[in-house]
């Protein structure tokens, strides 16, 4: 209540004179929260509440400016207070991809998406943002180990299933940092990209990195949270491949070839958000990821059953999904 009471007299000093209500607008997994601002007139603006003892706002306004300048849309900044951690943005509305995708205007929403992508990925200069290196990669496939495998289904691994897991992980990260590297949002997917005009309007792209260009495509089209047939994905991933290569992106020259990218991106993706969407539950308390970690498995196997050289992890899915029946987890 204090923070909202600060905000309130902030948005008060920047708007003299005007009456205005606070509600909430949403959260995410972090610290971070947002509120709706509505003025008397019916304009809405959009505060982002992020405490500096757990946020810091300068990453989202330094990747928001890049993202402006590759021409796609994001909130526009009106007034900031980095002291307090206090934004204030134009209102994307409250409509995301998920809540309003169907059928009949699911081509019409990734062609959008992929045409954004594309100009986020043209604008890639290596300098800007932190690399998406093995450091980074590596901590994110720990995840599974320490959270998903250990926490979450109980497994302990012997050691030579641990050697196994590990020599796997280096053969992904292998084919994860032989990709060409461009700007990655790392969470381009249907609940960070909203209905508004244009579309999409893209949210939460504080986290971004320079990395695999293959990434942001498993987010988008391999989806924690909504699932499509395969062949349509593939018909998307395809649309991408050809418009990318048009647009002179450096992706692979033969589909072939830029589709085992993004199958193995996907891998180290999935491994990943495993690890996360355990940790929530396990350390964080949020259990509302849980529901959603059968169809990230489902991506993961698919993929491991494609390639022999994922066959150790696949074992190690078949031992966790069995353990995860027998006691009647999520999974």
């Amino acid at each position: 209540m204090e923070r909202q009471r600060q905000i309130s007299e902030w948005i008060g000093r920047l708007n003299p004179g005007r009456d205005f209500t606070l509600a909430p607008a949403s959260a995410d997994a972090s610290f971070r929260r947002y509120l709706r601002v509505t003025f008397d007139d019916g304009t809405t603006r959009v505060v982002m509440d992020a405490p500096p003892s757990h946020e810091d706002v300068k990453p989202w306004l330094h990747v928001q400016k890049l993202f402006h300048d590759a021409g796609v849309h994001v909130p526009e900044v009106y007034a900031t207070d980095l002291d307090n951690g206090f934004l204030l943005l134009s209102d994307l509305g409250s409509t995301t991809y998920l809540t309003n995708l169907a059928t009949d205007n699911a081509d019409t929403r990734y062609r959008a998406a992929i045409d954004a992508l594309i100009r986020i990925q043209l604008a890639s200069r290596p300098d800007e943002l932190p690399a998406y290196d093995r450091v980074l990669l590596k901590r994110e496939l720990d995840l599974f180990p320490d959270w998903y495998l250990t926490k979450h289904v109980k497994i302990a691994l012997t050691e030579s299933q641990s050697s196994q897991l590990a020599a796997v992980f280096e053969k992904i990260l292998a084919v994860n940092l032989a990709e060409p590297g461009v700007y990655v949002h790392r969470d381009y997917h249907s609940r960070n990209l909203m209905v508004t005009e244009p579309n999409p309007g893209i949210i939460d792209f504080q986290d971004a990195v320079y990395g695999p260009i293959t990434y942001d495509l498993v987010s988008l089209f391999k989806d924690a949270y909504i699932e499509w047939p395969e062949e349509r994905s593939l018909d998307w991933l395809a649309r991408y491949w050809q418009t990318a290569k048009k647009a002179g992106l450096p992706v692979r020259a033969d589909f072939g070839d830029f589709h085992r990218d993004y199958e193995w991106m996907g891998v180290q993706r999935h491994v990943k958000v495993l690890g996360i969407f355990a940790r929530l539950y396990h350390r964080d308390g949020k259990d509302g990821y849980l529901k959603d970690m059968p169809l990230v498995a489902k991506y993961l196997r698919a993929a491991c059953e494609r390639y022999r050289d994922l066959a150790p992890l696949l074992r190690i899915l078949d031992l966790a999904e069995n353990r995860a029946a027998q006691v009647g987890d999520t999974f």
